[in-house]
């Protein structure tokens, strides 16, 4: 990296400077505008968006399948080259599904969660009128933050089914540390999707939240494309069968995924606050009680 990147990275990531430029903006018309600049076709407008991508972060592109694209979005949802990822073999453990940047973690106190230090929210606001989150009281969650740079696909934590999915509209503020130290419930005010899913005789909830630039989410079981324009039901019953590992969905850019799961479950070793993951690596243990999906 060179010096001049360098600096201009640390000139954004000034705490008041960056909360300024990247909050105190209209948020949804330019993540409605990135959402149509993305997605113009145009190899050169694509090479030259990717290099001024990366004067402001730590893109890197070695691991992707393809390495000329299309279009801004193309390289957004970039697929990996085969074998670039490990999915943890054990059954007894779940595992990350996606790359990020492990935020707030651990025991749900009661049916409350932390996005920052001193800023709660309620699993209930979180997941909207309509779901029950009782399933998760005194369970355990973990909040991964995936940066604009990462790779942006998502996968099955653990053998198993999404029966429902629940799409909320809301916001799209920034989702980095800064602005979650300042803005309250910022993840109940951002447009977001909660998915059901059940592994054995356990239940999970995957929550993906959007943030500025990005408010679009695929899901492939619901061949569809959950974003700020979306008029259809919110509420969507489903049935898809999800190996350990096999790919989900994708966000149109980068956000953050929230997974939530019972009480008896915790965090695999080594994993806290500011650890960085790879999709595949090992999250969460299953209760030791508990027969791995698929046995017993």
């Amino acid at each position: 990296m060179n010096t001049s990147n360098t600096l201009i990275k640390r000139f954004f990531q000034q705490e008041d400077l960056n909360f300024l430029l990247t909050n105190r903006v209209p948020r949804i018309a330019l993540t409605r505008f990135m959402g149509w600049f993305s997605q113009i076709r145009s190899p050169l407008l694509a090479r030259v968006s990717i290099g001024i991508w990366r004067l402001f972060t730590d893109l890197d592109l070695s691991e992707a399948r393809e390495q000329r694209y299309g279009s801004l979005h193309d390289c957004f949802t970039r697929e990996l080259k085969p074998g670039a990822r490990t999915i943890e073999p054990d059954p007894a453990l779940l595992a990350s599904p996606c790359d990020g940047i492990v935020g707030e973690c651990g025991p749900v106190q009661g049916r409350q969660v932390f996005q920052a230090k001193g800023f709660p929210y309620s699993m209930g606001e979180l997941f909207g009128p309509s779901q029950d989150a009782s399933a998760f009281q005194d369970g355990t969650y973990i909040t991964l933050r995936l940066t604009s740079s990462m790779y942006h696909r998502f996968h099955a934590p653990v053998d198993c089914e999404v029966d429902h999915v629940t799409f909320i509209s809301g916001d799209t503020w920034n989702v980095n540390p800064i602005a979650l130290k300042r803005v309250e419930r910022l993840f109940c005010r951002n447009e977001r999707a909660v998915l059901r899913a059940r592994c054995g005789e356990h239940q999970l909830a995957i929550v993906p939240v959007a943030a500025i630039l990005v408010a679009s989410l695929r899901l492939h079981f619901l061949d569809l494309l959950l974003h700020l324009g979306y008029q259809g039901p919110k509420e969507i019953p489903c049935q898809a069968t999800y190996a350990k590992g096999e790919e989900m969905g994708w966000f149109q850019h980068g956000s953050t995924i929230i997974l939530f799961a019972p009480k008896g479950f915790a965090l695999a070793d080594g994993i806290a606050t500011g650890s960085r993951v790879k999709m595949g690596q090992a999250l969460m243990k299953l209760p030791v009680t508990s027969s791995p999906p698929g046995q017993g």
